[in-house]
This record gives structure tokens, sequence and C-alpha cells, in this order.
């Protein structure tokens, strides 16, 4: 089920350096363009949050969402979780079991709709009590330097989407032995996490990741969600922010980005990857 189309097309102009009639019929192409509808999470019959989103894996996006802001630690945290009772796809309910909600608070009578892993998070009440939800991640797993490069490729062999409209994000999961076992697309980065992580979530396998590949640069956002989901190992293709490279070395994470062909930029957790 899908609140929409996940890419549209559009008119547009191929322009030249050189003289081209405007709108000349031959220079006129249809333009894919990634799908983003707006997507409203209700908690318990209160709406808490209104993201925008490729369209698809409503219920996954959720759940993933709920996991990174600490309000689910485990599937078994939701009574149920679905599309609101007038099949609304653009909606998603969950209710929480009670003695879930009773734990959390503080955190379900936030009020304005903002994620506190979204961007622009700011202040130091904030900042506290988002590092009271994480865990350092455990040590032990490693992985050879040239595999990174590997998982690396295989994020853009999935991506569907952005071969096609150059305006998407991705998120891959793979576990010790370096299978794929989880994979989302989105106009959303943090979007994209969440339904990566929220698959597996749902299906209780979570915690057989152990590298995190994304599209888009590391964010403290995106360190935070990883670390919810217990990740020690976070690569992506653009390099971190300053604020995501301290959360990852204080919780004991791998970050790492490459920065030529064959050269892979470790920021923190250096242990964790074999090198020549």
């Amino acid at each position: 089920m899908s609140a929409g189309k996940n890419t549209k097309l559009y008119q547009a102009l191929r322009c030249q350096t050189k003289g081209v009639s405007p709108r000349s019929p031959e220079q006129t192409i249809d333009l894919e363009l990634i799908g983003e509808e707006p997507f409203l999470i209700r908690i318990d019959d209160k709406p808490y949050s209104v993201v925008m989103r490729t369209p698809g894996e409503e219920v996954f996006h959720a759940a993933g969402f709920c996991l990174g802001e600490g309000i689910a630690d485990s599937a078994d945290d939701f009574k149920t979780i679905g599309y609101d009772k007038d099949s609304d796809p653009n909606i998603i309910d969950i209710w929480l079991k009670p003695e879930r909600s009773k734990k959390i608070p503080h955190l379900l009578e936030r009020r304005g709709f903002v994620s506190q892993t979204s961007c622009g998070i700011c202040g130091k009440e904030m900042m506290k009590e988002l590092n009271q939800i994480l865990t350092p991640a455990e040590s032990g797993f490693e992985v050879e330097m040239n595999q990174i490069f590997d998982c690396i490729a295989s994020l853009s062999k999935n991506q569907k989407y952005y071969q096609r409209t150059r305006g998407s994000h991705a998120a891959i999961l793979f576990d010790d032995k370096l299978d794929a076992i989880s994979f989302a697309e989105d106009v959303g980065r943090h979007n994209a996490l969440d339904k990566a992580t929220g698959k597996l979530f749902m299906e209780g396998t979570l915690s057989c990741a152990r590298i995190l590949v994304l599209s888009s640069r590391i964010s403290y956002e995106l360190v935070q969600k990883a670390a919810r989901a217990r990740l020690p190992m976070i690569i992506s293709n653009s390099r971190p922010t300053a604020l995501a490279a301290e959360m990852g070395q204080a919780l004991n994470m791998t970050l790492a980005f490459p920065a030529e062909k064959n050269e892979l930029i470790i920021v923190c957790g250096e242990n964790r990857i074999k090198r020549p």
C-alpha cells in the first residue's frame, strides 16, 4: 500500500551552451523526479511527528522512527502498528503497550511534532536527553578494508530511484558475513535509515546487523539512530560532521568514508578495520 507514486514525471527543458530555441520539441524532456509526501505518525491516538518522505513502506518507516526516537526498544513494545482506520496511507497509527507508555512519558508528552532525530536539533537539555537513550557499541567485530569498498559499491547497485531521479538517499545494512540484509531508499536520508532498520526491527533480526552504509554524509542524527540500532560501524560517501565524529567516538563506533578510489578515511574506531 502506498500513499502515492514513488516517482513522478515532469516536463523540463534541456539547455545547451549554444543557441537553442526555448521549448523547442527536441529539447523538451520528461524528467523523472523522486516523490515526496507528508507522513503523519500518531502514537496512542495523538499526533507525534510529521515528516516528508517517499511513499511506501510506511509501517517499517514508523517502526524504525520509534526505535530511533527511543519510543520502542523492541517490536514487542507495540500493541498495534498500521494504517489509520480510514485507510489513509499517509497516516500510521501506533498503539504502545501500557507498560511501555509508562516508561517513556517524557517522550510521549513532547509537543510540536519535532523529532529529536530531525535536522535542526539544538540545546543542551535536548542533547542531554538524547545521550541518555544511547549505549556504546560493543567491540569485537572486524572487517577487511577492501571489503568495505565492496559494501559501498553494493549501495549504489541497489539504488533504483537515484539512477533515474538523482534525488534520493539510501541506506543498506550488512551482517557479520557482509551479506546485505536490509536496504531502503527515500527522498529523506533519515527516512531511508528508519525504513532499513525498521524492517529488521519488526522481523526481530536487527541484532544481526553490523555495518551501515549511507549515501549521505554522517550527521549526528544518523549516528544516534545507528546507536539505537546497536550498529558498530557507519560508512558514508561523505565525511561526517564534527558533532557526529564526537558522538561516534564517545559511543565506540567506527565512522569512515572513501576519499579516493582506493583510499578510506577512518574518523574513529579504527580498531574494527583491518588495513593492508
